[in-house]
């Protein structure tokens, strides 16, 4: 009976082996081509192993499926890895580089879905990874056998679908994923990766000596910010705010009419404001880059950079504003633990989730809402009587994805302790209302921004002063799902003062009017921005 049972599911088994092999084969390079037409294609690598296992004896030819099996699975998955970053991050996956966002993954993950969710949703993710490095193997050691045992028509198919593959190559058929017919994509990403990595370690090696090369430490103390003394210095990223809220998108109308009439509302208040856009050198996601960016004056857009240079003596805008007599602060609500990274930007103190007083609930992965953030900062620092300025940097979060459960603005002289949003959090869109339609991400993305946008325009006209002086920027475009593809990195970035002599200075850069920079406003790197900061106010 077990043999007969054996002897039935074999070919049910092959067939099995044949669906994983091809899918294996068959990984696109975005989502856009996933589907039934993606698999419309002929591997070379398919033909060339047929050919090998009917060439060789049984033992070499089992050792060849099964090593071929492990390599494809590597590649697969690496590809798979690749088509997620491309659709969250806008860029490939970096097998040298980018292992080290697994705990940031974890933590994102965890954070944004809660903690059973967010553990299923990762579970998932193993399981699926280990099913493509068990599977792949073993499907291709049972279709090895299975030429073995038919190796006559096997080497005659094999040969025939070689001949096919060279005359396809040469006519260049294409299918209807738009990809050619006769592919080798397999051998090509792996041929790639292999010969990226010296390029690699070679860009490594430059960055390092960048870090070495700075002027900035030579600059005298008194020689550094002097336009901006007794001034309140903020700067403040809004989470996922890209060019993509202010203009060419369904949601883009909303935020520039907040932009519009914020403008006028500070205007009204005696504030004016100047904007543009900066290019960020990550999209979708790992923000820290861009902080680390903008302060050191660096183009940071791998973790491995971030890792080089928060172990350099590399000066940053913090530490400059600290040298020229300012009180330095770190404002991240996103941090539950202690930040060891955060040593290298010199700040005077860390305010986190822990220690700002917060007594309200959470908002799925933002720990407070952003009116809170700039609320808190000022009774922290900001309204203290004899004291120095302050520099402060500001990560807000209410924007972060995944746009669920966006907090309602209260009176700001409600906001206390935080307790006035309790129970606020259960009556918002939850991530299970939003994200079955990329549309309602779209939108909510959207409200997410306006909000945090007036939070900031709030804060400002209720404390500011005539020594208040903000840098408004976003850190990244949001994923593509919002973003689209190939939206491009730039970030709108605004700077807010009521006194007109800062403005002033900044007048050489032909930034326009008010909070809302137009498509032809100018776009700088982010990383030339911590330079021309600091020539324009210093002497």
């Amino acid at each position: 009976m077990r043999t007969r049972l054996r002897t039935a599911a074999r070919p049910v088994l092959t067939v099995l082996a044949v669906a994983v092999t091809w899918a294996a084969l068959s990984v696109p390079t975005d989502l856009a081509t996933v589907g039934p037409a993606s698999l419309g294609h002929l591997p070379l690598e398919a033909v060339v192993l047929v050919l090998l296992v009917v060439a060789l004896p049984a033992r070499p030819a089992r050792v060849v499926a099964v090593a071929a099996g492990a390599l494809l699975a590597v590649v697969a998955v690496l590809e798979l890895l690749d088509l997620a970053f491309r659709s969250a991050l806008g860029r490939p996956f970096d097998p040298v580089l980018d292992w080290t966002y697994v705990g940031d993954l974890v933590g994102l993950v965890r954070d944004s879905f809660g903690a059973t969710l967010g553990t299923v949703l990762l579970l998932a993710g193993v399981v699926l990874l280990l099913g493509v490095l068990i599977l792949v193997p073993a499907s291709l050691l049972r279709l090895a056998r299975a030429l073995r045992r038919h190796r006559r028509p096997a080497a005659r198919a094999a040969a025939g679908s070689a001949a096919l593959w060279l005359l396809l190559a040469l006519v260049g058929a294409h299918g209807l994923a738009g990809g050619p017919v006769a592919s080798a994509t397999s051998a090509e990403y792996a041929y790639t990766e292999v010969s990226r990595i010296p390029a690699v370690l070679r860009d490594q090696q430059h960055f390092e000596q960048a870090t070495l090369a700075d002027p900035l430490r030579a600059v005298p103390a008194d020689r550094l910010l002097t336009a901006l003394r007794g001034k309140d210095v903020l700067f403040v990223f809004v989470e996922s705010y890209g060019r993509v809220a202010v203009q060419g998108s369904s949601f883009s109308p909303s935020v520039d009419r907040t932009l519009d009439n914020g403008t006028r509302r500070l205007h009204a208040s005696g504030f004016s404001a100047r904007s543009a856009f900066l290019t960020s050198p990550t999209f979708g996601g790992l923000s820290w880059l861009a902080h680390s960016t903008l302060q050191s004056g660096l183009w940071v857009d791998s973790q491995q950079r971030y890792d080089t240079l928060v172990t350099s003596p590399r000066q940053t805008l913090s530490r400059a504003f600290g040298r020229a007599g300012w009180r330095t602060v770190s404002d991240v609500p996103a941090d539950t633990s202690a930040w060891p990274q955060g040593a290298f930007y010199g700040y005077d103190h860390f305010y986190d989730a822990r220690n700002v007083g917060y007594a309200g609930p959470r908002f799925g992965y933002p720990t407070m809402p952003d009116q809170f953030t700039l609320d808190a900062l000022h009774r922290l620092e900001l309204a203290r009587t004899r004291r120095a300025p302050v520099m402060a940097e500001v990560d807000l979060l209410s924007s972060h994805v995944p746009w669920s459960r966006t907090p309602r603005l209260v009176p700001q002289s409600a906001v206390g302790d935080g307790s006035v949003f309790d129970g606020m959090p259960a009556t918002l869109p939850s991530e299970a209302d939003i994200w079955p339609s990329p549309a309602r991400v779209q939108a909510a993305y959207g409200r997410s921004v306006v909000y945090s946008l007036n939070a900031l325009i709030s804060f400002v006209r209720h404390y500011g002063t005539d020594r208040t002086v903000l840098v408004v920027l976003g850190d990244h475009q949001p994923s593509s799902i919002v973003s689209g593809q190939d939206p491009g990195h730039d970030v709108p970035i605004s700077v807010i003062a009521h006194d007109p002599a800062v403005l002033r200075r900044i007048a050489p850069w032909h930034w326009q009017a008010g909070l809302r920079p137009a498509p032809d406003a100018p776009v700088w790197r982010m990383d030339s921005f911590r330079d021309r900061f600091l020539r324009t106010f210093g002497p």
